[in-house]
Order: C-alpha cells, then sequence, then structure tokens
C-alpha cells in the first residue's frame, strides 16, 4: 500500500475511534463516559502488569537468531558511527530503515573485502538484493507506534534497544514491544498512558 494511503487509512481510523467517543459520551453523559474511559484505561495498565513476568523472559530468554551476514555494532561503533547513518527515518516517521548493502558496500569495497562476509555482502549489493536481516522488535498490527515521535521527545535508541554498542551479536534485551513495557516507559518517562495514543481506531 502507497504510504499516502496508509496515512489516510490511519488518519480515517483514528477519526472512527473519536466518533466512538462522541457517541460514548451522547449516551452514558460526559462524566459517566469519563468514569468508563478511566476504569478502562486502568484495567488495562494493571492486566498489562500482571503480565509483565510472562511478556519480558521469553522475549529476553530468545537466542541470538542467526543472520545473514554477521554484523558486530559493538565494533563498527568504533568508528565513531551514529544510528541514524545506517538506520534514517523517513516519512512519514515511523520506521527506522535498514541499510542498503551498496552504502555498506561504500566502505567494505576496500575493508576487509577478502573475508567471504564481505564477499557475500557484494553479491547483494551487485544483484541489488535487500539483504534479509532477522528483526527481533516487531510491534503488533493492532498499535499504531512512531519512531519520530519518541525521538523528538528526546528518548535514545538504547532505552528500547539496550546497549547495542556493547553487542558483537544483537539480540533482544528489552520487553519494549509488549503492552506492558510502554505502559512501564509511558510512567517513568510522564507520558500519556491513555489507549488512544497506541490503539487509535483499531
Amino acid at each position: 500500500m502507497p504510504k499516502k494511503y496508509a496515512i489516510r487509512e490511519e488518519v480515517s481510523r483514528r477519526y472512527a475511534f473519536r466518533k466512538k467517543i462522541v457517541c460514548l459520551v451522547v449516551l452514558l453523559g460526559p462524566v459517566s463516559a469519563a468514569a468508563f474511559v478511566a476504569t478502562l484505561e486502568s484495567s488495562i495498565t494493571a492486566m498489562a502488569q500482571e503480565r509483565t513476568p510472562k511478556d519480558v523472559s521469553p522475549s529476553l530468554a530468545k537466542s541470538p537468531a542467526e543472520q545473514p551476514i554477521p554484523f558486530s555494532h559493538k565494533l563498527h561503533l568504533t568508528f565513531a558511527m551514529k544510528c541514524q547513518e545506517c538506520h534514517p527515518n523517513p516519512e512519514p516517521g515511523d520506521r527506522m530503515t535498514l541499510p542498503a548493502a551498496d552504502r555498506c558496500m561504500e566502505c567494505h569495497r576496500t575493508v576487509v573485502k577478502e573475508k567471504p562476509a564481505i564477499q557475500k555482502l557484494a553479491e547483494f549489493a551487485k544483484s541489488k538484493q535487500t539483504i534479509p536481516w532477522v528483526r527481533f522488535y516487531v510491534v503488533s498490527g493492532s498499535v499504531f507506534w512512531n519512531h519520530r515521535s519518541h525521538l523528538e521527545a528526546g528518548m535514545k535508541c538504547e532505552a528500547c534497544h539496550g546497549e547495542v554498542r556493547k553487542m558483537d551479536v544483537l539480540s533482544a534485551t528489552t520487553n519494549v514491544t509488549t503492552m506492558a513495557g510502554c505502559v512501564d516507559c509511558h510512567r517513568k518517562n510522564d507520558a500519556s498512558t491513555g489507549c488512544q495514543y497506541c490503539h487509535a481506531g483499531r
């Protein structure tokens, strides 16, 4: 789906959610509707907190997945590289993207080019194929989540992804993609835990 249609769809979902709230206010009255929403938010938060141990342990217990090409963040970050150099944040800002093989080959045309992993990388670049990296953090389709809004709020990458600069092999170290993880982080940073911020129109 083209981005402009995806954005329109998101706006339409948010509008539908607002209509439901308006109907709730009309049916219950403003005071009752506010009490209902507050009770719902409290219940969801409580359930999320109860699930925290279950949510955290499976993701943190995962062994690192085998990647198509071995990559050490620890090694690359010794060259004072910035996260955004390899992970730009294009419009509409929801995703941090991964570098194309051509971007990697800007250095590796001459740096350790004899290594089998770099030769494999060169093949990806030559064929214009996307490197099939294995993702560790996947947000549920029922959640509206945006990287840019979090970056603009001053959040650091390591808050969600752990101390990547110390990792030779990337692995999941936080429960950031669970509801408990999101609610806990929002509370610590005085951000809203209202349902509409993450589930509007879904």
